[in-house]
């Protein structure tokens, strides 16, 4: 054939080829057939097979780079760890810092009224709680609590992808362990080098305590919100009772609030919280920690917040009761219960009373702030309300308001001229008066003339009790006020008469106490006991009595002539029907104070009306709102109680007494301020005739 294609090539003008092919050649090798190559062309198996093995060693490469950065990954992880480590306390010196105490203020029925301290609230054993109270904080905090050594990656990438896919920060990678590692130890600022510190914390936590440990400690350190500290003082704030008696329902919004304390707080969001419940009650579920009928029956019967004793005036009481304790006991470093002699019923009718009232017609005569005092004859506290509103401001004007007394300060003066020689019956002009250039008037700018002392005092004339005061002198008048029990600088004056130097609430309710308990001295109490969780009694009031500072004759005529106060005075208003009741109402100048003081042999009750500022309100007087919310607070302080007469009034009235000074009793201790007052008998005076003459010449008459 190829002799043929250079006959071709020839006839083409090409030059001819007339060499032999080695196929034209005899024994040469085998044509090929072209017709079937064509039909089957060769096929491409050596190509897919480089292709495998490139496939194969690019895969290979990436192990080995994946391995190699992996390993690099964790000498680089372990060198941060280590520069952490540097960087905190030696791990070897560390310590559980230890839990501040906490004080429990209890009523009188055993009730909570308040807890104080930095953590708030006493530390509960896990072994005392029900079971179902700590497995709600695993289920919605730490599901795989009991599978990690302090970190859960798992969780951490599990937030991360929630954090990218919702392109914010709303899931938490926090295990129970990093969070009790960061209250112990740590801040709240959220750093790169803050959270490698928390996660190496986290780490020595798990090594050296057990799991029930760290559960431990984390329920009774977390922030529950309102200031609670630990499960205890949560369960207390919000539900009024201990942790060892919640309810299913109860657990799980507790355990809800860990995520938000201040927005999820049933007291301020209940529906946001019951919600959260919610999710808590399902994670436990689906975590086999509690089964459908209970998950439905608490979901059925949703936990609530409680509102607090007396209404928020607890924490005037619980402020005062911590000033006592530092007083009593001192420093203390464990958690102390302290028992008081609040009755949380009157507490709460005392605020009602009070906040109602002023709610009402506070408005009307212009008057922003009030407080009550109430304790027994014998100085036991039953309730004290220092302000309307604790939240919007903790001065307590029960015990720190120093206030014009006005004529609530006039028994001291009246018990004074009674000890000099006079009686109920004495009479004296109700007259215009001057002294030094200074001329009071009465309330109405009216004048009686000739009055008897009871008269003159149930009516509240003010210039009787001038004149009464120059004639027995001021300095015995504030030596009398003093040793009822009056702790306050008082100004001994002429103008004292008429309570012009500034005394507080709980000052004048404690010298009145002594009329009702027939001429005792009183030390105002409000702890009976002091003890240690465990039952250690650390403090108990002694009920040693301070002996007598009033003659049981004066007090019997001074508990007549201030029960004519309330039957024909200025507290005409008053009701208290089947007791016999004495007191006295006071309006200081301007109107910038009302007050009313009044008692019963079982009850001693004041109440002080007026502005923080100082400020007149409209014509506010004793005799007005002071008087309305004494009657409606001891109506429920009654309630229950079988009448009893007044001292000295058994017979219904007072009988002749031989002039003569009261006794020296020695000084009156335990006054607020520690501070004691020498009772020295009041000098002796004539029974009024020639001093009043003189006093008319002196001063003269209008």
């Amino acid at each position: 054939m190829a002799w043929r294609q250079g006959r071709k090539r020839a006839s083409g003008g090409l030059s001819l080829d007339l060499r032999l092919s080695p196929e034209d050649r005899t024994g040469g090798p085998p044509k090929a057939d072209t017709s079937r190559r064509r039909e089957a062309p060769p096929t491409r198996a050596p190509k897919k097979k480089k292709r495998s093995g490139r496939s194969r060693a690019r895969a290979g490469r990436l192990i080995y780079w994946g391995c190699v950065l992996a390993l690099w990954g964790l000498i680089a992880g372990a060198g941060v760890l280590v520069w952490v480590g540097m960087h905190l306390p030696p791990i070897q010196s560390l310590e559980i810092p230890k839990r501040p105490p906490s004080v429990l203020i209890l009523g009188t029925n055993g009730a909570t009224l308040a807890t104080r301290g930095d953590m708030g609230g006493a530390a509960v054993p896990l072994n005392e709680l029900p079971a179902y109270v700590p497995n709600a904080f695993v289920a919605i905090e730490d599901r795989r609590f009991y599978a990690h050594y302090g970190v859960d990656p798992l969780g951490i990438a599990r937030a991360l992808i929630a954090d990218i896919l919702r392109r914010r920060s709303s899931q938490g990678g926090s295990t129970i362990t990093q969070q009790l590692a960061k209250n112990l130890f740590l801040t709240q600022e959220r750093t790169v080098s803050r959270k490698l510190q928390e996660i190496v914390l986290a780490l020595w936590l798990e090594h050296k305590y057990s799991k029930r440990q760290i559960l431990d400690l984390y329920l009774n350190r977390v922030y529950f919100g309102s200031g609670a500290y630990g499960v205890e003082a949560a369960a207390q704030r919000y539900f009024g009772k201990s942790a060892r008696r919640l309810t299913l329902a109860e657990a799980a919004m507790l355990a809800g609030l860990v995520q938000s304390p201040s927005r999820l707080a049933p007291n301020h969001n209940p529906e946001g919280a019951e919600r959260r419940a919610a999710i808590v009650l399902a994670a436990m579920a689906a975590q086999k920690m509690i089964g459908a009928d209970a998950e439905r029956a608490a979901l059925a019967h949703p936990a609530h917040a409680i509102p607090p004793t007396g209404g928020g005036s607890a924490n005037y009481v619980a402020d005062w009761v911590m000033d006592a304790v530092d007083d009593l006991i001192g420093k203390f470093d464990e958690d102390i219960v302290v028992e008081t002699t609040i009755d949380p019923a009157l507490q709460s009718a005392a605020e009602q009373a009070l906040d109602d009232t002023l709610n009402a017609k506070g408005g009307k005569f212009d008057i922003a702030q009030g407080a009550l005092v109430a304790m027994t004859p014998d100085g036991v506290v039953r309730a004290l309300v220092g302000g309307r509103n604790y939240g919007q401001s903790q001065f307590n004007r029960a015990i720190d308001a120093r206030r014009q007394p006005g004529s609530v300060f006039k028994p001291f003066v009246y018990l004074t001229a009674l000890e000099h020689g006079l009686t109920p019956d004495s009479v004296r002009d109700d007259a215009p008066i001057q002294v030094k250039g200074w001329k009071p008037e009465n309330f109405e700018r009216q004048y009686a003339g000739p009055v008897t002392l009871t008269q003159a005092l149930a009516n509240s004339l003010n210039t009787v009790s001038v004149r009464l005061t120059l004639e027995v002198t001021p300095e015995a008048v504030v030596r009398t006020a003093y040793r009822l029990g009056i702790t306050s600088m008082l100004a001994p004056n002429a103008s004292i008469a008429l309570g012009t130097s500034e005394v507080a609430p709980i000052e004048i309710v404690t010298a009145y106490a002594t009329f009702a308990n027939g001429g005792l001295a009183v030390s105002p109490h409000v702890v009976a006991r002091i003890r240690t969780a465990d039952g250690k009694t650390l403090y108990a009031h002694a009920n040693a009595p301070l002996g007598r500072v009033v003659d049981a004759r004066y007090v019997a005529m001074m508990n007549m002539m201030m029960q004519q106060v309330l039957l024909s005075g200025t507290a005409r208003g008053a009701s208290l029907p089947g007791w016999q009741a004495a007191g006295k109402t006071g309006t200081s100048q301007d109107y910038r104070d009302a007050w009313f003081i009044g008692y019963t042999s079982h009850l001693v009750t004041g109440v002080w009306l007026g502005n923080d500022d100082n400020s007149p309100t409209k014509r506010a007087v004793g005799g007005g709102l002071p008087v309305e919310i004494w009657s409606r607070f001891m109506g429920v302080a009654h309630r229950g109680v079988v009448p009893t007469p007044l001292p000295g009034l058994e017979s219904g009235g007072w009988f002749e007494p031989t002039p003569q000074p009261p006794a020296p009793v020695g000084p009156v201790a335990g006054n607020r301020y520690g501070q004691s007052y020498s009772q020295q008998p009041a000098p002796q005076r004539s029974s009024g005739g020639l001093d009043f003459w003189l006093l008319d010449k002196l001063f003269g008459r209008r």
